[in-house]
C-alpha cells in the first residue's frame, strides 16, 4: 500500500496520458503531461485548469485529492465494500491514501479517467447475474459480512451513494443479466442497478422507477429505465450515461467540478443555473437545470445534493448537462432541500422559481412549470400501473398534490 506514484490516463475514443498524481509526506500533487496540456482538453476547468508544473490542492474538501478525480472514488455503498476489503488483507483503512484507492478502481470507474497502475481482484466472469442473489448479499454487507466482498466491489464500480448498486450488462430484452466489468457482450449494454439499503423503503425501486417515468413525461432529460423483476423483489435500473457502447464518456460531478462538499447544504439552484451556463454556453442546457429544479420541488424529491448532478464532456469538448440521476421521493436533510431555491430551503414554491427563473432569463416558465405539474399529477396513474402499494402511493399523492 501507500502507492507513491499513480499516471492518470483520459480514455475516451483514443487513450491519452493526462499525467501522473504523487504522494509525499502526507500531500497530493499532480503534474499534466506535456502532450496532453497540447490538446487543449479541460478535464476540470475551475479546480484544475491546463497548467505546466507541478500543482498541488489549495483545500482538503476531498482529503488533498482534486475533485475532478475525487469523482472516480465511491462513498457511501462504495467506501464501504472498499474499506471491508482492505479489513480482509489486513490493512487499516485508516492508512490508505487516496492515491491507493484510485489504484483500486483503476480501469473499473464511472467516467472515462483510469488509473495506472491498477490492483488486480480477481477477475469477472460472465455467467448469468440473480439479482435476488446480490440483493441478500448486499444486505448481509450491510449487517457485517464479508461475503464476496471482492466481487461486489467490481460490480460497484465507483458509483456513489448509500444505496448498493452493482454495474452490470443488460441484454437488449432486459432479460440476461451479466457482470458490467467484462468487455461489452453483443447485444447488450451498460446499465446499472440498485438495491435497497437498510433504511429505505421495501418498494424503493418501484417508487424511483415511477419517478423516472414521471420525469421522462415531464421533458426531463433521462436515460432510459426500467424495472428488473427478481423472484422476491423489484429492483430499479438506470442505463448509463458514461458509456456508449464500450466508449468511455468523461463525467464530473457539480461537487467535484467547484469542489463543494455534497455532505452539508451549500449550493442554491441559483448557482447551478448560472454555473451552467458558463459552462456550457448554452441556454438549453441552463432549461434542463430548470426542469429539473422544477421537478425536484414537486415531486418532494430533497437530496438534491451537489453530487446529484453532473457534467457530461462530448467528442468535440463542449460540456453539456447530465442527464437526470437519483431522482426519487426523499426528505432531505433536516426534511429541507439540499439545494436551496432562490434562498429558501425548507417550503420552496413556485413563487422561487419564477425568480430563478426571471434571474435567468427562463423564457415561459410559467408554461414550462404548468407542464412539469401536469405530468407529476399523473403520480396515481404510475403507480397504479407498477402496482406499487396503496399505502405508499396515497402518502406521495398526499405530498405531490400539496406541493402543486
Amino acid at each position: 500500500m501507500n502507492i507513491k506514484a499513480i499516471d492518470v490516463y483520459l480514455n475516451t475514443n483514443t487513450k491519452r496520458k493526462v499525467g501522473i498524481l504523487a504522494y509525499k509526506d502526507k500531500k497530493i500533487y499532480f503534474e499534466y503531461e506535456k502532450e496532453f496540456l497540447a490538446t487543449g482538453i479541460e478535464i476540470s476547468p475551475y479546480k484544475l485548469p491546463l497548467k505546466s508544473g507541478i500543482i498541488t490542492c489549495k483545500d482538503t474538501i476531498f482529503d488533498g485529492l482534486w475533485g475532478v478525480f475525487n469523482d472516480s472514488l465511491p462513498d457511501g455503498w462504495g467506501k464501504l465494500l472498499m474499506d471491508r476489503h482492505f479489513r480482509n488483507i489486513n490493512i487499516n483503512p485508516i492508512l490508505v491514501t487516496q492515491l491507493d484507492r484510485l489504484n483500486y478502481i483503476g480501469n473499473f470507474g464511472m467516467g472515462a479517467l483510469i488509473y495506472e497502475p491498477q490492483y488486480e481482484l480477481r477477475n469477472s466472469k460472465d455467467e448469468n447475474i440473480i439479482l435476488d442473489d446480490l440483493a441478500l448479499t448486499s444486505q448481509n454487507i450491510l449487517k457485517g459480512s464479508s461475503d464476496i466482498v471482492d466481487e461486489l466491489l467490481l460490480l460497484n464500480g465507483s458509483s456513489a451513494g448509500a444505496r448498493p448498486k452493482a454495474m452490470i450488462q443488460l441484454d437488449e430484452k432486459q432479460k440476461n443479466i451479466i457482470h458490467g466489468a467484462s468487455t461489452l457482450k453483443d447485444g447488450f449494454s451498460h446499465w446499472l442497478v440498485k438495491f435497497n439499503s437498510s433504511s429505505d423503503l421495501e418498494e424503493a425501486g418501484k417508487i424511483e422507477y415511477i419517478y423516472s417515468l414521471l420525469a421522462k413525461d415531464a421533458g426531463i432529460y433521462m436515460p432510459q429505465t426500467t424495472l428488473l423483476k427478481g423472484a422476491k423483489n423489484s429492483y430499479f435500473a438506470i442505463k448509463r450515461f458514461d458509456r456508449i457502447k464500450d466508449k468511455r464518456v468523461h463525467i464530473h460531478s457539480l461537487s467535484g467540478l467547484i469542489h463543494s462538499d455534497f455532505r452539508y447544504p451549500s449550493l442554491d439552484y441559483d448557482d447551478i443555473l448560472a454555473l451552467t451556463l458558463h459552462l456550457t454556453k448554452d441556454i438549453k442546457e441552463q432549461l434542463k437545470v430548470f426542469k429539473l429544479a422544477c421537478f425536484n420541488l414537486f415531486v418532494h424529491n430533497r437530496d438534491d445534493h451537489a453530487k446529484n448532478f453532473s457534467y457530461l464532456l462530448d467528442e468535440n469538448n463542449n460540456w453539456k448537462f447530465a442527464p437526470a440521476y437519483d431522482i426519487t421521493f426523499s426528505n432531505g436533510p433536516g426534511g429541507e432541500h439540499s439545494t436551496m431555491y432562490a434562498g429558501e430551503g425548507e417550503n420552496p414554491t413556485i413563487k422561487h422559481l419564477l425568480e430563478l427563473a426571471k434571474k435567468h432569463n427562463i423564457k415561459d416558465a410559467n408554461i414550462i412549470i404548468e407542464a412539469i405539474k401536469n405530468s407529476i399529477l399523473k403520480f396515481e396513474s404510475f403507480a397504479k400501473d407498477i402496482e406499487l402499494s396503496n399505502k405508499v402511493s396515497k402518502n406521495i399523492t398526499n405530498t405531490i398534490h400539496n406541493k402543486c
